[in-house]
């Protein structure tokens, strides 16, 4: 029979399924969706492999959570861009500010958003969480312009900030300004018919 000094101590890690999942995170930034595996997940944080098959039914699961919790600190971030925000220049500008980085997120933050998308196209349980995020992006939106001018800003910015990601020659800030000012400032003349 073991001793108490030759049994294994059990170390009480109460965040231990937080830092999975924030890990998780980490590792599909690094790594994308596909190149994300229990392993890695495990060594970025700090626990054995085992501690994610205890804590979540699998690898799905998982990755839902850090997309869970991704989504929310994004929209979060969002939220808090705009809380200074009272008039229509104040949108152009803010927006202008969200593409380009000066938001609190930054070209990591979108890889995962990037990698969120792309696997929600894929596996359909993802969209609850993509469509939550936007509903949220469009609703603080929606506090300046119409539904419908919301739903295309909100478009302009996920297209916008992947050129920006994705370029070799990023679009200037003054392009960006003048863009997201057209598609805000009312028109006199209302819909076009059919």
């Amino acid at each position: 029979m073991q001793s108490a000094a030759d049994r294994p101590v059990r170390r009480h890690d109460p965040d231990r399924r937080t830092r999975i999942v924030e890990a998780t995170v980490d590792v599909i930034a690094e790594h994308g969706v596909a190149g994300t595996t229990h392993r890695l997940i495990a060594a970025a944080a700090d626990v054995p492999l085992g501690s994610l098959t205890y804590h979540f039914t699998g690898l799905d699961n998982l990755r839902a959570q850090a997309f869970a919790l991704h989504a929310e600190r994004m929209a979060g971030k969002y939220e808090a861009h705009f809380a200074g925000v009272r008039s229509l220049d104040d949108v152009v500008e803010a927006v202008t500010a969200l593409i380009h980085g000066d938001a609190g997120a930054d070209d990591r933050d979108w890889a995962v958003a990037y990698e969120l998308f792309l696997a929600a196209l894929r596996d359909p349980a993802l969209r609850t969480i993509t469509e939550s995020w936007m509903r949220r992006s469009r609703s603080v939106l929606e506090r300046f312009v119409d539904p419908t001018t919301s739903r295309g800003v909100d478009a302009l910015i996920e297209g916008l900030v992947m050129h920006k990601v994705l370029s070799t020659r990023p679009i200037s800030r003054e392009q960006t300004r003048e863009i997201i000012a057209r598609a805000v400032r009312p028109t006199e003349e209302g819909p076009a018919s059919p």
